[in-house]
């Protein structure tokens, strides 16, 4: 009877210990996590509800309260213009949409940049500074960079035509003006996939934000000879270090011969009085 007692009693305190070592094994695998976590929002910092869209926008879209939806975001990192409360995007009582001004990719902050006012219309006012202008260029060909043309890219002008003295050139007449507008045909929806389909098209014209002068000097350039456009990379704060242009010769690497001057042929005369006139008669020349 004493050893059954005494097996139960060590089984007991096997078990009361295994109890024991598991107990710690889950706190401290538990504190573990807890720490990390807390080493993360250390990290990061307090996270805050913002509204993203759910599915990629483009300009002139509507925004409905069906593409939108709350994440959380670190504090510290705000985008200014982000929208906290589904109120401020669509106030009470507001039955007119906002429309989209700037591309937005999926799951990107609905930034008040971007979108209008309720029921206001997506006109190109709306992004325009003070002192600007819209301008709009006129494409005639499917070639080069302006394929790929998006509004929020930088470009560079080019002008090609004819001078005074009839040689083709090539010019940059402006340099890191703005598209805030594109102009291409629709793309054309393949396939049974809901994503929108790429807009590779290219462009029929687009819209840039220029000054009065860089306006004067786009109609001019427009007006008088063919533009060209050439993307700038993002963040290039490079200078122009002078005036670009290019003509047949340069393009080519020849280089213009001046002629050499025609010597004119030496003539010698003498003045000889006939009545009341002197006239002069040739004669060869001696030296």
């Amino acid at each position: 009877m004493r050893t059954v007692y005494l097996g139960v009693l060590a089984l007991g305190l096997a078990l009361a210990g295994f109890a024991v070592y598991m107990a710690q094994t889950y706190i401290g695998h538990t504190q573990a996590q807890l720490d990390q976590e807390r080493a993360i929002r250390a990290k990061t910092g307090p996270l805050v509800e913002v509204y993203v869209v759910n599915k990629p926008l483009d300009y002139g879209d509507p925004l409905t309260k069906e593409d939108i939806q709350p994440i959380y975001w670190p504090e510290n990192a705000l985008p200014e213009g982000v929208f906290k409360t589904e109120e401020e995007l669509f106030p009470e009582g507001e039955t007119s949409p906002r429309f989209v001004l700037r591309q937005i990719e999926k799951f990107e902050p609905v930034l008040a940049v971007k979108v209008t006012e309720p029921g206001e219309a997506a006109g190109l006012t709306g992004m325009l500074s003070a002192g600007e202008r819209a301008f709009t260029i006129q494409f005639d060909d499917t070639s080069g960079a302006s394929r790929y043309l998006q509004p929020g890219n930088k470009v560079d002008v080019y002008w090609t035509g004819r001078t005074d003295a009839g040689q083709e050139v090539t010019q940059l007449i402006e340099t890191s003006l703005g598209i805030i507008a594109v102009d291409r045909p629709a793309a054309k929806q393949t396939g049974k996939s809901k994503e929108k389909p790429v807009d590779m098209a290219a462009p029929k014209a687009m819209t840039v934000a220029a000054s009065p002068e860089q306006v004067a000097r786009l109609a001019q350039g427009q007006a008088t000879g063919q533009l060209s456009v050439s993307l700038v990379a993002k963040g290039d704060q490079t200078a122009s270090t002078g005036p670009i242009e290019v003509d047949g010769n340069k393009l080519l690497g020849i280089t213009a011969v001046a002629e050499a001057p025609v010597q004119q042929e030496k003539v010698c005369t003498i003045r000889q009085r006939n009545g009341a006139a002197v006239v002069e008669i040739p004669i060869p020349c001696t030296n």
